[in-house]
């Protein structure tokens, strides 16, 4: 099987996998929501798998695995954010997608309007991706089988690794497609960055890993930008309380990058883009060695 086709039925290993720090742990916990290319059986889309893989960040996992070496957590959802997206909360579901009302209130947001909540109605403007509405159980058994036990590993790592140090970065990390301003109807005056990095303007991490990594990415010679189009949702919102150092960074990754975003085979630049992640998950290490006391 090759790493770019994508597999009906779930994962052998679960909804997750977990690669825990080689040699010396540091309070620097990673994860990949969307890099799941495992579709469960019940799934009962309209679209051709190919269409759902859209909404794939494939690869993410595979590009950052520089972070265990360097003594980080990185944990790796096995299911696709399109069956259900553990970067959105509970109550971010589209009423319009179910055959009969939620059992508690919902308060849908921006993007899942446009199809895009904690289950997804569309995969772009003009394509639903179901030709029916979806039952309270079957979405109920989405979350207790894929999103809480996902929630559950990744807050484990967080919490063990605060109470060890003190301390904690995250890094939230994901990858856009090359029309990202179009799907997100945005007029942009300029081109989409090679790395967007999502703080929430500000509020979620302390500024000097920001800075950090933005500095080194240019060095490489990558464009970035801050929280343009992408500020980052649910998982960097609950965990980035730097005030408490809790710190939580989203990083995202034009896909053209490293992948032909048709069929999802990796190009020519995935070798050194992986290699230049694994450079920058170096300096990340240093740096927070240097400030987890």
């Amino acid at each position: 099987m090759q790493p770019f086709e994508a597999i009906h039925g779930d994962a052998s290993d679960g909804p997750f996998t977990l690669a825990l720090p080689q040699g010396e742990a540091l309070p620097l916990v990673c994860d990949s929501p969307h890099s799941g290319v495992h579709y469960p059986g019940d799934f009962g889309a309209a679209v051709p798998l190919q269409r759902l893989r859209g909404g794939e960040d494939t690869h993410i996992d595979a590009l950052w695995q520089g972070v265990p070496k360097v003594g980080g957590t990185l944990i790796a959802a096995t299911f696709p954010r399109v069956y259900i997206d553990p970067n959105r909360t509970l109550d971010d579901l589209d009423p319009e997608l179910l055959a009969s009302a939620w059992p508690t209130p919902l308060a849908p947001g921006p993007k899942t309007k446009l199809g895009y909540g904690l289950v997804w109605r569309r995969i772009d403007a003009d394509t639903p991706i179901y030709d029916r509405q979806l039952s309270v159980a079957e979405v109920q058994n989405r979350i207790s089988r894929y999103y809480q036990p996902y929630h559950a590993a990744l807050d484990r790592a967080v919490e063990s690794a605060y109470e060890q140090f003190g301390a904690l970065w995250h890094l939230n990390l994901h990858s856009m497609p090359n029309n990202a301003y179009e799907r997100l109807k945005i007029k942009s005056p300029h081109p989409l960055a090679d790395f967007v990095l999502g703080d929430r303007d500000g509020t979620t991490c302390e500024p000097g890993i920001v800075e950090l990594i933005e500095r080194e990415l240019r060095g490489m010679g990558y464009t970035v930008a801050r929280n343009d189009p992408y500020k980052g949702v649910q998982l960097i919102a609950q965990i980035g309380r730097p005030a408490e150092r809790r710190n939580s960074l989203q990083i995202e990754i034009r896909r053209p990058l490293y992948m032909d975003e048709a069929t999802k085979q990796p190009n020519a630049s995935f070798g050194s883009l992986q290699r230049d992640l694994s450079r920058l998950c170096q300096t990340v290490a240093a740096y927070i060695r240097s400030h987890q006391t």
